[in-house]
């Protein structure tokens, strides 16, 4: 049972499953759901694993959430700025306040179930099997994969997705070794995006903007929102990169063990 990959498909069981209840895009069931994940991946790994949960330890949580949200805010509001004489903005109606209460909500729930099974789950566990490079590259192939699916989506959206997400989150998880640094990360580019009016990932954004995309697709991203323009690739290339570096120095990357 402590198998690496035995924890982690109950572990990606667990978590989906209460993913998979919570979700439907309602603010309460979604941060309902998010406690509950958590809740799950911490039995799974004290008892199937048989080991601690210091990536998720309450202890220096929110700073590390901070600096997550902070790269976050940052990675997405430089992303727009090299590209907003191609999108054409205007004021959405509505209540101001309950919209980004909702998205906040609705993003929270998003954002810790992702982690947790993708950098909680699947990363660590090949880790202990491939070693940290191995298993940063087949979590961002995945991540990207399981964005084929989504609405507009296109083999360079689905790449565009790997490289930006699939590697940025990664390396902020190896770099500050918490998983809380990259559920901020994730949480604050996917509600940034939204607020923007900008579709999160092809599913439509009811934020506090109105976004139309007047540019070519390769910048804007077309239909499936920002994350499948090149610019956003490069950005989030510039900072895993000095992360990866970090992590490296700090002695937190996993070597391939020969058997």
């Amino acid at each position: 049972m402590r198998f690496p990959l035995v924890w982690m498909l109950v572990g990606i069981v667990g978590v989906g499953g209460v993913a998979a209840l919570s979700s439907g895009g309602s603010p309460v069931p979604a941060v309902v759901g998010a406690v509950a994940a958590v809740a799950v991946y911490r039995v799974v790994m004290r008892h199937v694993a048989r080991r601690g949960v210091p990536e998720i330890a309450p202890a220096g949580a929110v700073f590390h959430t901070a600096i997550g949200i902070a790269i976050g805010v940052g990675f997405i509001g430089v992303s727009v700025l090299m590209v907003i004489t191609e999108f054409s903005f205007g004021l959405s109606p509505g209540a101001g306040t309950s919209i980004v209460a909702s998205m906040v909500a609705v993003q929270v729930g998003a954002a810790v179930t992702e982690e947790l099974i993708f950098r909680g789950l699947l990363l660590q566990a090949l880790e202990r099997l491939c070693g940290s490079w191995a298993a940063l590259a087949i979590t961002a192939v995945l991540f990207g994969l399981l964005h084929l699916a989504n609405p507009g989506a296109t083999v360079w959206s689905s790449f565009a997705i790997a490289v930006e997400a699939g590697v940025l989150l990664g390396a902020a998880f190896l770099w500050r070794g918490n998983l809380w640094s990259a559920v901020g990360l994730h949480f604050a580019w996917n509600t940034s995006v939204g607020l923007l009016g900008i579709p999160v990932s092809g599913h439509p954004a009811a934020g506090v903007l109105t976004a139309h995309p007047t540019g070519p697709d390769l910048l804007t991203g077309g239909g499936f929102g920002i994350e499948a323009s090149i610019v956003p690739v490069v950005v989030g290339l510039a900072l895993a990169v000095p992360m990866l570096i970090a992590a490296r120095r700090r002695g937190n990357l996993v070597p391939l063990r020969r058997r």
